[in-house]
C-alpha cells in the first residue's frame, strides 16, 4: 500500500506535495508508482514545446525543434555520465 504524508497548502504557498518517510524502505517504489512513464513523457513534451516556442520565428521547424532537443538531450547524457563517473557512481554500461 501506498502511503504518503502531504503537506497542507497554506505550508507551500500554493502547492500540493506528496512526501514519503526516509523510514520507509519502499518510498521510493511508491515515488515511481506515483508517477509512473506517463509523467516523463509529459515532461519531454512540454520540453519539446518550450524549445518550439523559444525559436526564432525564421528557424521555426520540427526539423529544428528535433536537431535542439537532441542536441540538448545529448550533453545532458553525457553529463549524467561524466556526474557519475566524477562522484564514483559508476554503473553506466
Amino acid at each position: 500500500m501506498m502511503e504518503a504524508t502531504y503537506l497542507k497548502r497554506s505550508d507551500l504557498k500554493g502547492y500540493s506535495v506528496a512526501l514519503f518517510s526516509g523510514d520507509d524502505p519502499n518510498a521510493g517504489d511508491n515515488f515511481r508508482k506515483m508517477f509512473g512513464p506517463d509523467q516523463i513523457d509529459q515532461q519531454i513534451r512540454q520540453a519539446i514545446r518550450f524549445c518550439w516556442m523559444m525559436l526564432p520565428d525564421e528557424k521555426r521547424s520540427v526539423d529544428e525543434v528535433e536537431r535542439q532537443v537532441r542536441r540538448i538531450v545529448d550533453r545532458a547524457l553525457r553529463d549524467l555520465r561524466e556526474d557519475f563517473d566524477s562522484f564514483g557512481m559508476g554503473g553506466h554500461g
